[in-house]
C-alpha cells in the first residue's frame, strides 16, 4: 500500500497532501497515523509478501507432486506392514466401538484376507493414545477395513498436507515464496516422510499436528504484531505515550487453535508434551520481542501478564481439554481396557461414576507410563537417538526376495524393500544446516533460525533422555519438517539477499539449483526401496549405501 501523499489516479480527485491549505485536521491525522503504522509494521517485521498468486501456484505445486508420491501404488503391498499390524487393527475396532478390541492370536492373515471382523469382546491393552487410531480408522470408515488403500489413506493425505503447511510455513517465516516452495519439495520427496505416510502407523499424524500448531502460532505471531502496529499508530497519533500496562493483546484465536492441535498431538503420543513445552516458551518470547521492538518500557512485566500467563492457560488448557476429549469413546464403551477398574480392583466400588471413569483413566496412564519407561526389549532395527540425523540405521518396515520368475523378477535373484532410509543427501546437508541455524541464532540473532530449530529442540533431543529405551530413527519424522526448513534457511543464505548483485544472485541460484536437481534425483534412485518394488538383488545393494542399512 503506497503512502505517498501525492499519488492520484488519472481522471479522479487529486489527494490532498498534508501541506495542502485545503487539507482537515481530521485528514491529517489519518495520514500521520497510516505512516506510523507502515513504520511500526516494518519494524516490527509484520508478514506482508505480495506475491500471493505465485506463493499459492508454487505451494499447491509440490503439494500436487507430494500427493502423486504418495498415493502411486498406495495398495500395492497388500500385507500389514511394520507396526500397522497394531494400529490398522486399533483403528477398525475403535471407529466400531469406541475403544480398542483385542484380537485372537495370528489374526493378521485373516484380516489381509479381508475377514477384518475376527477381534474379541474384550478390551485390548494398548500403550498409546487414541487419536491416531481414529484418523487410521477414518480412512478405513471410508474406503473399507479389507483394502490397503483404507488402512493408509489418511495418512497418506496428511503427509501431503504436510508438504503444502511445510511450503505456506516456509514462505511466511522466511518472507521468501521460493525458500518457501524448496522447503516443500524437500519434504515431498523425502524417503522417510514418502514411507511414513504411506504406512499406517502413528508418527507421521503426530508429526502432522506438530507441524500445524506451529503453522498457527506464526500466524498468531503476525496477527499479533499487526495488532500492536495498529495499537501504536493510533496512540502516536493521539500524541500520547504508550501506556504503561501495554497495549491489550485482544482475543488470539490462533493461539487457541494451536492449543488444540498441540493436544491432539499429545492424543497420538505423548512426546507431543515436549512440543507443547517448547511452543509455549516460543510464543511468549515472540511475544517479549515485540513488546520490546514496540517500545513499551516494561514489555517484560507486561508480556508476562498480557501475555504468558493467558498463553499458558489457553494452551496447556486447551491442550489438556483435547486430550480428555479424544478419550470420550473409551469413556463412552464399556468394553475398554480397565474402564471399570476402579469398581472392580481400585476399590471404589460405590463411588460417583464420573470420578471412577477418572480414577480408571488416570491407573490405565499410570501403567501405559510404566510400560513406556521400562520399554528395552532388544529389536533388530533399534537405534539410538545420536544416529537418527545421520541416518545410521533406518527401520526395514518390509522385505522380501524373489527366485526367477517370482512377482516380475526376471533375474536369478529379486529383492523387495520398504525402508525408511531418508534421502541421504536431504539428512546429511540438513544435518549441516541444524549448526548453519544454531550460529544464526544464536551469533546473528536471526529469529528465522531459531524458530525453525523450535520443532528439532521440541521433537528430537528429549529422546535424548531415552537412550536405553527400544526406539526407531522413524520417530524423527515428527521433527523432520524443521530439518528441511533449516536446510531451506541454509539455501536461501547460498541464493543470497534480493538487493545483491547480479553476479552473485546468479552463482547462489545455479549452485543451489544444482543441488536440489541432485536430491531429486537421488530420490528417484531410492524410490523402489521406499515403495516395495521387485528389483534385481544386485540393484538393491546398490542402495544400501551405509553397511547399517540392510
Amino acid at each position: 500500500m503506497s503512502t505517498r501523499a501525492d499519488l492520484a489516479v488519472p481522471g479522479s480527485d487529486p489527494v490532498e497532501t498534508p501541506e495542502s491549505p485545503s487539507a482537515s485536521p481530521a485528514a491529517d491525522g489519518r495520514v500521520e497515523e497510516a505512516l506510523e503504522r507502515d513504520r511500526l509494521r516494518r519494524r516490527l517485521r509484520v508478514f506482508d509478501l505480495s506475491d500471493r498468486v505465485a506463493g499459492w501456484f508454487w505451494s499447491l505445486a509440490v503439494f500436487a507432486l507430494a500427493l502423486v508420491l504418495r498415493l502411486q501404488g498406495l495398495g500395492d503391498i497388500r500385507t500389514l506392514v511394520f507396526d500397522e499390524t497394531y494400529y490398522v487393527k486399533d483403528g477398525y475396532t475403535i471407529w466400531r466401538h469406541g475403544a480398542e478390541m483385542a484380537w485372537p492370536d495370528e489374526p493378521n492373515a485373516a484380516f489381509e484376507a479381508g475377514r477384518v471382523d475376527t477381534y474379541l469382546s474384550q478390551g485390548e491393552y494398548v500403550v498409546h493414545p487414541p487419536v491416531g487410531k481414529w484418523v487410521i480408522g477414518a480412512g478405513e470408515a471410508l474406503l473399507g477395513a479389507d483394502s490397503p488403500w483404507g488402512w493408509r489413506i489418511s495418512v497418506a493425505l496428511l503427509g501431503a498436507l504436510s508438504v503444502l503447511m511445510v511450503a505456506r510455513i516456509g514462505r511466511r517465516l522466511f518472507r521468501s515464496t521460493a525458500i518457501g516452495a524448496i522447503a516443500g519439495l524437500l519434504l515431498a520427496v523425502d524417503g522417510l516422510h514418502l514411507v511414513m505416510s504411506r504406512t499406517g502407523l502413528l508418527d507421521l499424524v503426530l508429526s502432522f499436528f506438530v507441524l500445524a500448531a506451529f503453522g498457527a502460532l506464526l500466524i498468531d505471531r503476525d496477527r499479533f504484531r499487526a495488532h500492536l502496529a495498529e495499537g501504536g499508530a493510533r496512540i502516536a497519533a493521539a500524541g500520547v505515550a504508550l501506556p504503561s500496562l501495554g497495549i491489550r493483546a485482544g482475543l488470539r484465536p490462533w493461539r487457541i487453535t494451536a492449543g488444540v492441535l498441540l493436544g491432539l498431538a499429545c492424543g497420538v503420543k505423548w512426546s507431543g508434551l515436549y512440543v507443547l513445552a517448547v511452543f509455549g516458551i516460543m510464543t511468549v518470547l515472540w511475544d517479549w520481542w515485540a513488546r520490546r521492538r514496540l517500545g513499551e518500557r516494561r514489555w517484560l512485566e507486561n508480556g508476562l501478564f498480557r501475555d504468558a500467563i493467558p498463553a499458558f492457560f489457553v494452551m496447556v488448557g486447551g491442550a489438556f481439554l483435547t486430550y480428555l476429549a479424544s478419550w470420550s469413546g473409551w469413556f463412552a464403551t464399556s468394553d475398554g481396557f480397565h474402564r471399570h477398574w476402579a469398581e472392580t480392583e481400585g476399590g471404589y466400588a460405590g463411588g460417583n461414576g464420573v470420578l471412577n471413569a477418572l480414577r480408571s483413566l488416570w491407573h490405565y496412564h499410570a501403567e501405559a507410563y510404566a510400560f513406556h519407561v521400562g520399554l528395552d526389549t532388544p529389536h533388530t532395527y533399534q537405534a539410538s537417538p545420536l544416529g537418527w540425523l545421520l541416518q545410521i540405521r533406518p527401520t526395514n518396515f518390509y522385505y522380501r526376495q524373489y527366485d526367477y520368475g517370482q512377482m516380475g523378477c526376471e533375474v536369478a535373484k529379486c529383492a523387495a524393500q520398504i525402508n525408511s532410509v531418508g534421502n541421504p543427501l536431504i539428512w546429511w546437508l540438513g544435518t549441516a544446516a541444524i549448526l548453519v541455524c544454531l550460529v544464526a541464532g544464536l551469533v546473528w540473532r536471526d529469529g528465522r533460525a531459531l524458530a525453525a530449530l523450535a520443532g528439532i529442540v521440541g521433537g528430537y533431543l528429549p529422546w535424548m533422555l531415552y537412550l536405553h529405551r527400544t526406539i526407531f530413527t522413524f520417530y524423527s519424522v515428527v521433527y523432520e519438517p524443521f530439518l528441511v526448513l533449516c536446510l531451506a534457511y541454509a539455501f536461501g543464505l547460498l541464493l543470497g539477499p534480493r538487493h545483491a548483485d547480479r553476479d552473485r544472485r546468479l552463482a547462489g541460484t545455479l549452485f543451489t539449483g544444482s543441488l536440489l536437481v541432485l536430491i531429486v534425483l537421488v530420490s528417484a534412485f531410492f524410490w523402489p526401496i521406499w515403495t516395495g518394488q521387485t528389483i534385481p538383488l544386485e540393484q538393491w545393494h546398490w542402495r544400501m549405501w551405509l553397511p547399517t542399512w540392510p
